[in-house]
This record gives structure tokens, sequence and C-alpha cells, in this order.
């Protein structure tokens, strides 16, 4: 059994037959009537917080909202028999006898609950729900529920304040609901919304260590440093102040919009905003404006709360912390500064546990302990200026319950805006896929990850346009566990491991990509190249097709007896379109490597050895001192040019490769080049970075000489290089 809020929340100001202002009219009537919602009155309870039931009796709570003691209508003094228990019991520990039904079977809970209450105070069981606090009368064989109300500052006879309208509640309309007291948002021309407060909405004004609320519609509790946010509605935000915390209490169904305008609040104690209960919660970022929010460098406080029926406890584990949905919108600024160091429960920037959207043209900085950006269930970007520097992960999707990853949670959505990240671990992780395209905007991303991967994802991944440069300086650059799919976009990697890896398939259909640094610049089980224009480089291999569990044993290939050693995983390449350069340097490499079978059947191939380099030493295929030969080209045992288990073969597209060793090829002509000439033949010609012995050529390449590529067509790839085409 566990204590439930650290803070009382009472979202009932919404409930019953009151609607106030700021309350949804989707309010359930089925709650406890709020009729005097007016400044509590503390004389009963002294410190501690004042409940009452309606029927004279008060009921003072602590700030963990375990009942202390109640005083009855005539003053007497109870005090529970059963204190609640603290949050390191066991969960479902109950310190209460069993209760004997009239059957005389043992019950150990009461009314149909499914847990054992908070407190007992004589007949009365004590109980929370997302309504607040109630009670059982052990006497009532109905199990009525009394709902516990915050006490009036007069007497029970007090009328409704003059801000508040009574109305039946099953008719009821929030008088919220009409265009001139909601959100006004103006529509530029950029069709980005430019948000500004609702005049005639609370204004909670900071000043240090005073707070002063304008146009107070009773959803605003302001006692304490806990500043409470109780029912739907806007709430604007403004001032300077490091004495408060802002908690989002409201009913399950309730729309929170918060509007920060020029607001600079760090929580002495705890997160600067924290939203445990609502429908969904929204940063509003009000046009020109420029804030901040920081949080305390530790936490002592431990909350509890309602979640889908259950019942758990929770600490802060960011600057901006949320049970909800959260969005983020607008076109102002936010800087974000998480200071809480222990990074095993808190540090994070700006976390949800549910759905985190960032739409319109915000301009955010967070700069995080652990991770910048968190959305358990899904991340969305589609807009605005991220900038954001992290210990952990710059944005995370980590949902890991089965059930939601099969619904499609754990996502990450790029569809718009610039980022920029650098982390300290992954630049971009997601438990399920990643999609970046474009929508509104064409995004652009930049991630420098200094010992994770940039950009990773438990499933697909999948990039069909924007801008992208991801630096991973000690692991992989793009990794997916599952598979990458490329169909547009212009993607610059610079990694310590695999530019580009996919466990299972490596699909490139359309876009730029260059790999510029890498062990493996791209690696992959399957290795499909259907268009593009990519330019890849790796010091151990350029192309990598291996991975996938069977063993393969290399049976020969082109050029001779030619083939590599048994492999202990396979991989099949397939070249189908597009413009591909691919190059690899140093003293063991693959410019193309398969672990099974390369298969081109279209597209343009360039491979280079950009620096000379002859086999020499003892090549177990070929003998002592350098390999064998076939027409006046040397082969291998130890790779080179291209190097498969099971055989490379072409039969339609261009292939020109240059070099001084390979374990294969379709065609060889052994000519020295250098890098002042193009070769190729009069309708595919490329000029390469270095000098050499070879060139391999295939496809409607039949022969091999120096080209003047004088009017011809030329396609550029990142890298600068060019390949001439008529």
């Amino acid at each position: 059994m566990k204590s439930f809020f650290q803070k009382i929340g009472f979202p009932l100001l919404c409930t019953g037959s009151v609607v106030l202002f700021g309350c949804s009219d989707s309010d359930s009537s089925s709650g406890p009537e709020e009729a005097d919602i007016l400044e509590p009155v503390n004389s009963v309870c002294g410190d501690y917080q004042p409940l009452e039931d309606g029927l004279g009796n008060t009921y003072c709570l602590d700030d963990f909202g375990n009942l202390v003691y109640s005083v009855a209508a005539d003053g007497t003094i109870f005090y529970p028999e059963t204190p609640a228990v603290s949050s390191s019991s066991v969960e479902g520990d109950s310190l209460l006898p069993a209760l004997s039904s009239s059957s005389g079977e043992i019950e150990t809970y009461i009314c149909g609950e499914t847990t054992a209450p908070l407190n007992v105070l004589g007949s009365k069981y004590f109980y929370r729900d997302a309504l607040g606090m109630y009670y059982y009368e052990m006497n009532d064989s109905s199990c009525t529920k009394i709902y516990l109300t915050v006490v009036a500052s007069s007497s029970s006879s007090a009328e409704l304040p003059s801000d508040t309208v009574s109305v039946s509640s099953s008719s009821a309309e929030n008088p919220l609901n009409s265009s001139s007291s909601w959100i006004e948002i103006l529509k530029s021309s950029s069709s980005v919304e430019v948000i500004v407060p609702n005049g005639s909405a609370p204004l909670l004004t900071f000043s240090g260590s005073a707070l002063t609320v304008e146009n107070n519609n009773n959803c605003v509790d302001t006692a304490g440093t806990l500043v409470k946010i109780l029912c739907a509605g806007d709430y604007t935000l403004t001032g300077t102040t490091s004495n408060y915390e802002i908690f989002v209490s409201a009913d399950a169904s309730d729309k929170v919009y918060l509007y920060l305008s020029n607001l600079s609040l760090t929580s002495p104690d705890d997160a600067a905003i924290y939203a445990q209960s609502a429908d969904k919660v929204f940063l509003m970022l009000v046009d020109g404006t420029s804030n901040t929010l920081g949080d305390a460098s530790s936490r002592t406080k431990t909350w509890s709360y309602t979640d889908e029926g259950e019942y758990k406890t929770d600490t802060t584990k960011a600057v901006v912390y949320s049970k909800k949905d959260l969005t983020i919108k607008g076109s102002g600024y936010l800087t974000v500064t998480a200071s809480c160091a222990d990074t095993s429960y808190c540090g994070n920037g700006i976390h949800t546990t549910k759905d985190l959207k960032i739409k319109d043209a915000p301009n955010i900085s967070i700069s995080a302990k652990k991770h910048a950006i968190k959305g358990k269930r899904s991340v969305e970007v589609e807009g605005g200026i991220l900038n954001l520097t992290a210990g952990g992960d710059g944005i995370k999707a980590d949902e890991d319950d089965a059930t939601k990853l099969a619904e499609g949670k754990g996502y990450i959505a790029i569809l718009g805006g610039t980022i920029a990240i650098t982390s300290k671990d992954d630049g971009i992780q997601a438990s399920n896929y990643i999609v970046i395209a474009d929508s509104a905007t064409i995004p652009s991303i930049t991630v420098n990850a200094s010992a994770g991967k940039g950009i990773v994802s438990d499933s697909m991944l999948f990039i069909h346009a924007g801008i992208l440069n991801v630096i991973s300086t000690s692991d992989d650059g793009i990794h997916s566990n599952l598979s990458i799919v490329f169909n547009g976009g212009q993607t610059t990697v610079s990694a310590g491991d695999d530019g580009i890896h996919a466990d299972s398939a490596l699909h490139v259909n359309n876009g730029y990509i260059n790999v510029v640094k890498a062990v493996e610049g791209m690696e992959a089980g399957y290795m499909y190249f259907d268009g593009g224009v990519t330019s890849t480089y790796g010091t151990d291999d350029g192309w990598n097709a291996a991975g996938l569990t069977s063993g393969s044993t290399n049976t020969g290939g082109w050029g001779g007896p030619g083939g590599g050693m048994q492999s202990n995983s396979t991989g099949y390449l397939y070249i189908r379109g597009g413009y591909h350069y691919v190059s690899a340097s140093g003293g063991d490499i693959d410019v193309l490597d398969a672990n099974g079978t390369a298969t081109q059947t279209g597209g343009v191939l360039i491979l280079e050895i950009p620096t000379s380099s002859s086999g020499g030493g003892f090549m177990p295929f070929a003998g002592p001192g350098g390999g064998s030969s076939s027409g006046g080209c040397s082969t291998n045992g130890t790779g080179g040019l291209i190097d498969t288990d099971n055989g490379y073969t072409i039969s339609g597209g261009v292939m020109l490769a240059f070099g001084s060793q390979t374990e294969e090829y379709p065609n060889c002509t052994a000519t020295s080049y250098t890098n002042t000439n193009y070769y190729g033949s009069s309708n595919a010609a490329f000029k390469p970075q270095g000098s050499g012995s070879m060139i391999l050529y295939g496809g409607s390449i039949s022969s091999v000489s120096t080209v003047d590529v004088s009017g011809m067509n030329s396609v550029t790839f990142l890298n600068g290089l060019s390949y001439y085409y008529k």
C-alpha cells in the first residue's frame, strides 16, 4: 500500500453540478459537488491541509496526502487506526486485519475495491481515485463514496464565488467554449501558429517568493510553493522565481494549456513543471517571449498517482516532466537546464511517459545531464529549432511494453524543423521505428554522438527526406536492429565503427548519401541499391554484406581460383540502380565485400582503393609473393576491390574499379592509371583519386582507355567526385 500525492491536488474543482471558469464541459457528473471553492481555513488543521465531507467533519492531511487526524463537528479529534504505509513497503501488503463478510468468508477489501484502504478512522475506510480522496462508511450497505473537498473559508452556507455558474450537470455547457475565452491563435503568412495568451484567462505572475494571480478561476491553488493547476483551460505564467514548482493535477478529460510568457522558473526542490494528471498538457511558447526553466540539483520528493487504474509512485525525472501527453507549440524561446546530477532517477530535460509532440516554430535549447528530450511512447517533431546537449541521448523513445510496441508505440517521427544534437550516448534512439520525412518544412538534423550511435532504432528506420549530418565518434553512425530504407534526403555520416548498419536489410531507393569516414562504410545482411547517389569510404570494408546467421563456404569466383576464407555469417548484395562510389584504404581491406553473392543488374558502381597497395605477403590461395595472374591482372585471397564468398556477377549497368589488388573480377586490364586522367569508355568515365596498376570493368563497358569527358553529362557525389556519362 502506498501514499498517494506528494502534494495534494484536487481535480474535484470541475466536477458535480458546478462548472467553474476554466473547467471542461466534459467533466464527469459522478463526482462530489464543490460549491464553496474559496481560500481554505487552516485554524482546525494548523499547517495541515483541511478537507471536509459535507457532514461537518474536517480531515487534516499532511504534505504526502496521508490522513493525520480528523475533527468532528463537536470538536472531538480522532486519529486514524491504521496509518498509511510508506512507499518503501511492498505493494499489495496491508496492515489491516481481514474483514469478515456476512457469509463468514474472509474479505481483504471492501465495496469492490482492489487495494487496501489508505487509512481507517473508526468505521470509515479511506481511498483515493482520479477525483480525489473519499471514504466508505462500513454501516452503509450501498457502499456510497463520500468525497472530501476543500474547506471553504466561510460557513457551510457560503454562496458560490462570483465567477462560477451553477448549472445542471446533465445539460451543462462550458462557458469557456465560446470563441472569446479560449485560446486565440493568429495565423502568420508562413502558416506557423503565433501563440498569444488569452486575456481573460488566469495570469500567474512570479516575482521571487511572491506570486499574484489575476482572473483566478478557482482552479489555481497557490498555497505553499507548489502551484497547482486543477482544471482545464488556459493559464499564463510570467515573471522570475526560484521558489516555485508548477503542478498540473486536472481531471482525466481535461486539456491544460500553459502559456509561457517571459517566464524564468527554477524549482528549489523538484521539477519546474510536473504534469501528473490531465487528458493532454500543452506548453504554449508565446510569440516574442524568452522563457527559461530549471530543476533542483537533487530529488527529495516521491509522488504517488493513478495511471490507467493502477497506483504508482514516482520521482520527477526531468525539468519538464509529464505523465500525460505533452505538446509544445508556439514560436517563442524556451531554454531548459537540467541540474539534477543523479542520472539514475533524474537529469532529463523534457520527458513524458506518454506521447510528446513539438509543433509550429518554437526555439528550444536544452542542456541535460541525461536525455534532452524523451517521450516514452513517441516523439514527433514537426517544426522549430532544437539545440540539444545531453549526457545521455539527445531524443529518445523507449517504450518497452510488448502490447504498446505492437500498437506502434516507441517511435520517433521528425517531419520538419532544424535539430542540432550533441550527446554522449545516442543522438536519436527509438525502441520501435524512426521516420524522417518532410511535412511543412524540410528537416535539418545534425548529430554529434561521442560514445553512442548517431541515429539508432530497434526496428525499422526510414529516411524519406531531410538534410542529415551524423557524427558518431566511437560507434555506428546510423543503425537499425532490423532494416533501413533510404527514399530521399541528403545524408552525411562520419562514424567510429559502421557508417550505416542494418542487422537485416539496407534499401537505398533514392537520396544522396555520403559516408566520409567509417570502419565499414555500409553493412547489412541484405543490401539493395535501386537508386540514389551514394559515396562511401571505409578503413576495413566499403560495403559489407554480412551478418546473417547461416555460415557459407566460398567456392571461388571470377578471375581464377580466388575465393575467400570460410565465413561465419552470410550476406547478399544487389546493385540494380543509382550511382554509387565505394572506396577503402588500409591494411586488410575489401572495397566490396559479400559473405555470399554480389549481383549487379543495373546502376553505376565505382570502386576504388585510393592509395597504391599490392597484395604482398603470404596469401593462402595464391602462394607466396603476391597473388595469381589472369590476363596480366593478379588476384589474391585477401580481398581488395572485390571479395565475395560465392561470386560477383554483372549483367547490366556500369562497373569501374581502380586498385592494385582484388580477389575476383569480371573483366580487368593491367593498366597503370593516375589521378590526372579519366578512364572508362566513350559512354562512361571516372577520374580516380590515386594511382594503381589494375582497372576492373563490366556491364556496358567492354574495354577501358583514357577518356576525354568534354561534352559528357555528369553526376557529382557528395564527396565532390564526379561520374561522366553519355
